[in-house]
């Protein structure tokens, strides 16, 4: 099966840590673009996305070092850093800025309203305000999308048939984050149309992880799904061995956390958002605005099965997920 079919089958400081210095607008040959990049992850959380974005500018012909130079800022997971970042970005002058996230988008759309912005994962973004509409953004923001509808759906009952008999989840959710809003109503849909208990544990900085799996644990969950979010991506490894402490099967639409420790990833692939955007910054670059450049669909959705940590768990994971999977971890 297709993994576009899959879908509709289951439907059956602030302290910057930088890679790079900020580079003095002398430092930089008047042949070279600057491209700033403000991510909401580590360095480390973040070094799969980054690479897609370095291939993508390649593919277009841009260099890192050669005919391009970056600027990278990065708020580790914690969302109150990301102001003071995006001054100090903005106050290099690049000529694009990438942003990892909503969350990142509109801390860098309040510091400025002119400078174009390219965002890999957007959510929600008209609810928010990032942008007027997909087709015609309308102010200096476009990019990516990352939510599809009916996705946190189906996310949900992937968590629910990777444990026979299923009737308690639990859902790990950043309240603090606005372009994850819209996952909470669509989890509680599918739960009260699945006949599930949804245990909801919010958290709003990492330090609220450990409270929030006590929870998760007292609650008796049977599995756990996660936000889409990248301060939890950021505390990923944290975040497994607080599950794995618990006895707790988690689920999630990123690949990356999968390769941490948890049982399944049902999601977009973010990696090639990234890469994308090379074509956005080079028609920016020629002259483009990103207001009238529509914003795109993801490109399409991977299912990646951590057997391992499955096996940990004394689970079996049923042949029909298997059967969906397109990567499988041993």
């Amino acid at each position: 099966m297709k993994r576009r079919d899959l879908i509709l089958r289951l439907g059956g400081g602030a302290v910057a840590s930088a890679s790079l210095p900020l580079v003095a607008g002398a430092q930089v040959s008047a042949k070279r673009a600057l491209i700033a990049v403000l991510m909401v992850g580590t360095s480390a959380s973040t070094a799969r996305y980054r690479s897609g974005l370095l291939q993508g500018l390649r593919e277009a012909g841009y260099v890192e070092g050669r005919n391009l130079d970056l600027v990278e800022r990065y708020a580790d997971g914690f969302l109150e850093r990301l102001p003071a970042l995006a001054k100090e970005l903005v106050g290099v002058k690049p000529d694009v800025i990438v942003a990892h996230v909503s969350s990142a988008a509109l801390a860098l759309q309040r510091t400025t309203t002119t400078m174009p912005i390219v965002v890999a994962a957007m959510a929600d973004p008209v609810r928010v305000g990032l942008i007027a509409s997909d087709a015609r953004p309308g102010g200096n923001v476009t990019g990516i999308l990352v939510n599809l509808d009916g996705l946190p759906g189906k996310q949900l009952q992937v968590a629910a048939e990777l444990v026979p008999g299923a009737t308690r989840i639990g859902f790990l959710f950043n309240a603090a984050n606005p372009g994850i809003a819209f996952m909470r109503p669509e989890v509680e849909a599918a739960a009260a149309t699945l006949a599930l208990k949804l245990v909801i544990a919010e958290v709003r900085a990492p330090n609220d992880l450990d409270a929030a799996f006590q929870l998760l644990a007292r609650e008796r969950v049977d599995s756990v799904l996660l936000s889409q979010d990248a301060m939890l991506n950021a505390e990923r490894s944290r975040i497994a061995a607080l599950a794995a402490a618990a006895r707790l099967p988690w689920v999630t639409g990123q690949r990356e956390f999968v390769e941490a420790g948890a049982v399944i990833s049902y999601g977009i692939n973010a990696r090639e958002s990234f890469r994308r955007l090379g074509t956005y910054i080079d028609r920016i670059l020629k002259g483009a605005k990103p207001g009238e450049l529509p914003v795109e669909l993801p490109a399409g959705l991977e299912m990646v099965i951590n057997l391992k940590s499955a096996k940990a768990l004394g689970l079996t994971v049923a042949p029909e997920l298997l059967g969906h999977a397109d990567e499988v971890i041993e």
